[in-house]
């Protein structure tokens, strides 16, 4: 099969819904979505399983939709994580480069790699994702690819995001009791950042804010690289519990209010504007302003905010936005976001689509912030998969390569003849000199 037919799967695993999709990569580097199939989430809450079974039976209905209309099963899968549990840190490591040629090579920097895992890797946590930042090479900094190179000493920096071995697990179970087997764990925020920013926006510097229903993930990138992560616990479920109390209503009203009425700033103006649910059987209706919804909405939302830019601040790396902050997940679609999001953080802000790379018959559907961490897991899928193709073929090079001797060995064993028969050679050229001063 031709590597841009190759159809691959992601499944999404989220608080409010779970999506699966199956696409290929096309001759032009978009992507084709061949299928989809959501369903909501059961048995998740904040990336945490705490019903294996239900969260199951959500992955096997949303897989199903997705196989069937794409009209083909897989059974290798590519899943998004994410959660309180996952964790951020950086660190260092470095290595002699032991070669007579110190020439640094690719296997030297997955040595540093490889170490890297050895010196982070605690009883509890697994290693979800390790990502460069630069190299230093004898001492010379800033260095972001040193093949090639000639040093004494290889050190890295990397960026090292990790998770809580326990629900790492439950979540591969979930994968494995569904019938499908895990290819690889991808960090969410970095799936919606591969799908909604532009490589101008990631060399420049940009954070990206992916309100979810649970969480809400933030990732920041400059120069193309991550520079940072991490994961607040509060989402676009946080906001429909904080109407569903105030307002003392139905959850599933509160959810209606927040999609249909919500805006993220309130005004007088909105007094004027009165809403009306009906009441529970045999109560009566309740009746509200459009202002109170809205101050409920608003509050919740600087308190997301704020959270970011504690994040930015506390990383430092506020100066560093050149490229600004985009906005993707369900909850940037509330009404009058960008403009409270631009105040509280002084930068220019965008509300990100996945529309740039998908196409085929779901791309109108799928053409909406709350599938941008869907759409990313297929991008980063098949990244992964050019990546493994690439390494097992240098590998293959490496093997057939035929060890060639030294310059001084091949002439060596040119010139040389088998040692007996050199002794044999001396032996008898002394037997004729002896000869010689007989005669």
């Amino acid at each position: 099969m031709e590597k841009n037919m190759e159809t691959i799967a992601a499944i999404d695993i989220g608080t409010t819904k779970i999506v699966a999709l199956t696409g290929r990569k096309t001759k032009d580097n978009k992507f084709e979505i061949t299928g989809f199939g959501t369903t909501p989430s059961k048995g998740i809450r904040r990336g945490v399983v705490l019903n294996i079974d239900e969260t199951v039976n959500s992955i096997r209905i949303a897989t199903k939709k997705a196989f069937e209309s794409s009209g083909i099963r897989l059974n290798e899968v590519f899943v998004g994580i994410a959660g309180q549990h996952v964790l951020s840190q950086k660190n260092r490591c470095s290595i002699r480069i032991s070669d007579e040629d110190s020439i640094i090579k690719k296997s030297h920097l997955e040595d540093l790699e490889n170490l890297m895992r050895q010196m982070i890797s605690d009883p509890g946590e697994e290693i979800l994702d390790i990502i460069p930042q630069s190299y230093i090479v004898d001492k010379e900094t800033g260095i972001e690819n040193p093949c090639d190179m000639t040093g004494a000493v290889l050190q890295g920096n990397y960026h090292i995001i990790l998770g809580q071995m326990s629900m790492v697990n439950n979540i591969k179970k979930c994968a494995t009791i569904s019938g499908l087997k895990v290819k690889s764990l991808i960090l969410e925020p970095l799936a919606s950042a591969e799908a909604v920013l532009t490589p101008q926006e990631k060399q420049s510097g940009v954070a990206l804010i992916d309100i979810g229903g649970g969480t809400t993930d933030l990732a920041v990138y400059k120069n193309n690289k991550v520079i940072h992560t991490s994961v607040i616990p509060i989402g676009g479920t946080t906001i429909t519990n904080d109407i569903k109390q105030n307002l003392t209503i139905l959850e599933k009203q509160a959810e209606e209010l927040k999609i249909r009425y919500g805006s993220a700033l309130q005004d007088r103006s909105q007094d004027d504007t009165i809403i009306s649910i009906e009441g529970l059987k045999g109560r009566e209706e309740k009746e509200f302003s459009l202002r109170q919804l809205s101050a409920i909405i608003q509050a919740r939302m600087e308190e997301i905010l704020h959270a970011v830019m504690f994040q930015i601040e506390s990383a430092g790396i506020r100066e560093k936005l050149s490229g600004g902050i985009v906005i993707t997940g369900g909850g940037s679609l509330i009404k009058n976001l960008k403009q409270l999001a631009s105040y509280i953080t002084n930068n220019d802000i965008r509300i990100a689509y996945p529309s740039t790379y998908i196409e085929g018959q779901f791309s109108d559907i799928l053409n909406n912030p709350q599938y941008s961490t869907s759409i990313g897991l297929i991008m980063k899928g098949f990244a992964f998969t050019d990546n493994e193709v690439e390494k097992t073929t240098f590998e293959k090079l490496n093997q057939e390569k035929p060890e060639e001797k030294p310059e001084e060995e091949k002439t060596s064993n040119k010139n040389s003849e088998p040692k007996g028969k050199l002794f044999d050679n001396f032996k008898t050229k002394m037997a004729r000199l002896f000869d010689e001063d007989e005669n």
